[in-house]
């Protein structure tokens, strides 16, 4: 088992649904914690207030990559290759997991109504999404080990 999926496993274990977990990576890697962050990041779970809809996987991936390029403060801009980057990975994700599961709602990847996600499926999201998020990162010059300035 790799370290990344161990680790997967074990914030699953701690109750953390998968658009948190997505979050929580990006922040380890930057050597940071942020609870506020991670506890917002909940009303994405289960596709957006369990309501089944886009895949909690993807919108934190997106948030993600938005951590890293988005804007967060009145001196900062926004990264211009940030909507490029968020194409990027609508595009893969629509591709891979679309095509896998005949769509990127929640409900199309666990089934419609589930009470609760399919931890084998979506440890298999996150992984690929994941590693493709750091992929984006560090094609546009983006080192995903870098401390964004707060």
């Amino acid at each position: 088992m790799n370290d990344l999926l161990f680790r997967l496993i074990e914030l699953s274990g701690k109750g953390y649904c998968c658009s948190q977990i997505m979050l929580i990576l990006g922040l380890e890697n930057q050597g940071k914690e942020n609870p506020d962050l991670v506890r917002a990041m909940n009303g994405l779970c289960m596709g957006v207030a369990s309501s089944g809809g886009t895949c909690g996987v993807f919108s934190g991936a997106a948030c993600l990559l938005s951590l890293y390029a988005g804007k967060g403060a009145d001196d900062e801009t926004e990264n211009e290759k940030l909507p490029l980057m968020l194409s990027a990975l609508t595009d893969w994700f629509s591709e891979t997991v679309g095509g896998r599961y005949g769509g990127i709602q929640c409900a199309d990847i666990i089934g419609e109504g589930a009470a609760a996600p399919d931890t084998g499926r979506c440890g298999e999201i996150m992984t690929e999404t994941y590693g493709r998020v750091l992929e984006i990162l560090m094609e546009n010059d983006i080192d995903p080990a870098g401390v964004i300035d707060e």
